[in-house]
């Protein structure tokens, strides 16, 4: 469709299902091959995309003082990744956020002039105060209302816990700003904590990660904004349709990372609703569903659920796809596991295991520990899943991979806990592509 990149919708699954069987699954695999365009500073609507920014500047960042140096200059790089005409701002937090550029509220578009002015009001900043994570996010919401693009993505530094805003705040104001821009958190150092952090990415489709060495900073950040500025469309959705009796159970985004959008859905219409997917560029993404029918005779077929890839500010629909099942007495087909559906349960169930593992070993109980980082062992190890499997032994020493067998670490080294905790939801796609569509 002209002024959108190019999206294919793919859907794989075992659509046999056995006598008597109500849950149909599928994964649905949507790639944007990109239109040509020159890149997110102008979005598909004509209008400039928008960067907000954010650095923790509380006191404890200059506990390295390092920390907070490292900061401004992942800051800078970022600012100078920025295309032409992309309009930003750059924000300090502490108990309270403060606009460090431009000097009133609003945003500037991206040149020569306000990039050096940037950098220097940057360069100015100086560590002090607390931690209110939500305020940052109420004037990056303040910050993107100034102007009328549909591109808009944040990043967020901390090196600490939202200590100076109560939770139930915190969850008020993530309502707030849900839905209004996208929010890549990064936590830098270890004194700060991976589910909160998690939180506010999850809530606002972002990722988040652990920067244990301050010098990382430059580079992550660069990368991070090099991304966003390689997206072309803002506010797309996967829009589901189902018959009547039928009910969705879940839609999970399984690749490139686990994130449950089940909750997220908003109706569209009559027995269909949207799905947050955020924005997209040249990329692949991969999602999960489940849908309960009502079980049907041998030979019977039915449309489970139609999916459609929807542009929300236009509702121009992007791409399509069927989901169906047909029930079999032939144990041959309704038994046959589809391996794209596997592979992504098996990941899940990566993830679980890891978080629960870690909790279980915080708590010391060791028995349960050992137990669910074995599990994770044997499923990192199953899935080729090896990036998780070299942290993993960096936590447990490995006797089999293959059985999940496991001795726990005396000592673990915090950074590389929470670099396994950061990256549990990151997955692994599955080798080959060969379910039926």
């Amino acid at each position: 469709m002209s002024g959108y990149p190019d999206f294919q919708v793919e859907v794989y699954q075992n659509e046999y299902l056995p006598q008597g069987a109500a849950e149909v699954n599928a994964i649905v695999t949507v790639t944007s091959t990109g239109s040509g365009s020159s890149g997110a500073s102008v979005a598909t609507t004509g209008q400039p995309a928008a960067e907000v920014i954010i650095i923790d500047t509380s006191g404890s960042m200059h506990h390295p003082p390092t920390k907070l140096a490292e900061a401004k200059r992942a800051t800078a790089a970022a600012i100078d990744t920025l295309r032409d005409g992309t309009l930003f701002a750059v924000v300090a937090g502490t108990d309270i956020a403060e606009l460090v550029y431009p000097p009133k509220l609003g945003m500037r578009a991206a040149s020569s002039i306000t990039r050096e002015e940037a950098k220097r009001a940057v360069n100015a900043l100086r560590a002090d105060g607390g931690t209110a994570m939500g305020e940052w996010l109420l004037l990056a919401k303040e910050l993107f209302a100034t102007q009328a693009g549909q591109l808009r993505h944040a990043i967020l530094l901390t090196d600490g816990q939202n200590v100076h805003e109560r939770p139930k705040k915190l969850e008020r104001i993530l309502s707030n700003v849900n839905g209004l821009f996208v929010c890549d958190c990064r936590g830098v150092g270890t004194d700060w904590e991976v589910k909160e952090l998690r939180r506010i990415s999850d809530t606002m489709l972002g990722t988040v990660d652990i920067v244990a060495d301050p010098g990382g900073l430059e580079a992550d950040f660069r990368a991070m904004m090099s991304t966003a500025m390689d997206k072309e469309v803002a506010d797309v959705a996967l829009r589901l349709w189902t018959p009547q009796g039928a009910t969705l159970k879940f839609v999970k985004q399984v690749e490139p990372n686990l994130s449950d959008l089940t909750d997220r859905r908003v109706d569209s219409a009559p027995r269909s609703g949207d799905y947050p997917t955020g924005a997209w560029g040249s990329e692949s993404r991969d999602y999960h569903v489940c849908i309960q029918v009502a079980p049907a005779a041998v030979g019977d077929k039915m449309l489970a659920a139609r999916v459609s890839l929807v542009a929300s500010g236009s509702g121009d629909v992007l791409g399509k796809g069927q989901v169906v099942a047909v029930w079999t007495d032939d144990t041959a087909l309704s038994t046959k596991i589809n391996p794209e559906v596997a592979h992504y349960t098996g990941q899940a169930e990566l993830a679980s295991a890891i978080e629960e593992g870690l909790e279980a070993q915080r708590a010391g109980n060791i028995e349960t520990a050992t137990a669910k980082l074995g599990r994770a062992v044997a499923l990192a190890h199953e899935s080729g899943h090896e990036d998780t499997a070299k942290l993993l032994a960096k936590v447990v020493d490995v006797v089999d991979p293959v059985h999940g067998t496991v001795r726990l670490k005396r000592n673990v080294d915090v950074v590389d806990s929470m670099t396994l905790e950061s990256r549990s939801q990151v997955t692994k796609r599955v080798g080959k592509k060969s379910g039926e569509s």
